[in-house]
């Protein structure tokens, strides 16, 4: 028996998961055609961060035959490389053309470990204490906001990065509620959605701390993306009190499995958490935004983990 036919976790339901293989002749499953009414289900998308090592369109093109409605496209320099100033027009052209084909929707994801240094992972941060640093973060949020507009994305998803050993955290919050207020002018202006993700081990990791951020901008342009793993490693809270607090400026949901205390994405059944709830709350505040799926490390099985993940999740649509 492998470990995704093992139920596993107060989510994994028996049965859901115990035939999960990929099939010889995978046939498309194409919602828009189904008798269900779309118009009442969550719109289930995946994270291109865990099809790493596929081509854009081939990763869109598949997840649309496995029937995902959505996908978050986490920006690699293969998409939109920051400096050269054709990157957004270029990535724009790519990126329509994918989406026009394959009828997803969008949402813009800005996690990309090496993007902006190919040593230091997910450096330079809006948090970065040298003015030049600090801009080349805010330039490549431009970016990808423009991008956001060119394509009708429903929100670039941002975080606020992970202080150094010498960080002055009073000064590394003042620095991003300084950066924070100019990229969500740009936001505005540009008719796009910014949507900050709490992230464990970084400066703002608690729905708290998102909180305190939010409140002190108060911008119409700033909701959340809310990690429903993040709150469970970090014990922080009932996840049902954070959908209910942040309804109406809920805009993007990621889903993956965890346990408690370890930051670690893992496929459904593979951790320990309850699913149930999680859709009961979406339901009550009658959320029809994207809830995506995001297991960066499974890139090396990434059409299989997709099919998966799609199977496990269907019976909470």
């Amino acid at each position: 028996m492998t470990p995704l036919s093992r139920p596993r976790g107060r989510g994994w339901r028996e049965g859901v998961i115990t035939q999960c293989t990929e099939p010889r002749d995978p046939k498309p499953i194409d919602n828009r055609q189904s008798s269900i009414d779309n118009s009442l289900m969550f719109v289930l998308g995946y994270n291109t961060n865990g099809f790493a090592h596929h081509r854009l369109e081939d990763a869109l093109a598949i997840l649309a035959e496995i029937g995902y409605r959505s996908v978050a496209v986490t920006v690699e320099r293969d998409l939109l490389d920051p400096p050269d100033p054709r990157a957004v027009t270029d990535a724009a052209r790519r990126l329509n053309a994918a989406l026009r084909t394959t009828e997803l929707r969008c949402t813009i994801e800005t996690g990309s470990r090496f993007i902006l240094d190919p040593r230091r992972k997910h450096q330079p941060t809006l948090l970065s204490a040298d003015p030049p640093e600090r801009r080349r973060r805010v330039d490549f949020l431009d970016a990808a906001i423009d991008l956001a507009a060119e394509v009708g994305a429903e929100s670039v998803s941002l975080w606020s990065g992970s202080p150094d050993d010498n960080t002055d955290r009073p000064a590394a919050h003042d620095r991003l509620i300084e950066s924070l207020a100019g990229l969500l002018d740009r936001a505005r202006r540009a008719g796009v959605r910014l949507a900050f993700e709490p992230e464990p081990g970084m400066v703002i990791d608690t729905m708290e701390s998102f909180a305190e951020v939010h409140d002190a901008l108060n911008h119409p342009s700033l909701g959340l993306t809310l990690d429903v793993g993040h709150v469970h490693c970090l014990s922080d809270g009932d996840v049902g009190e954070h959908v209910d607090r942040w309804r109406g400026k809920l805009w993007n949901v990621h889903l993956e499995d965890m346990r408690r205390g370890i930051h670690e994405h893992l496929m459904f059944g593979d951790g320990e958490m309850d699913f149930v709830p999680v859709f009961r709350a979406l339901r009550s505040i009658d959320y029809h935004g994207p809830v995506h799926v995001e297991l960066s490390r499974h890139g090396h099985d990434a059409v299989r983990t997709a099919r998966c993940a799609y199977e496990f999740l269907r019976p909470f649509l």
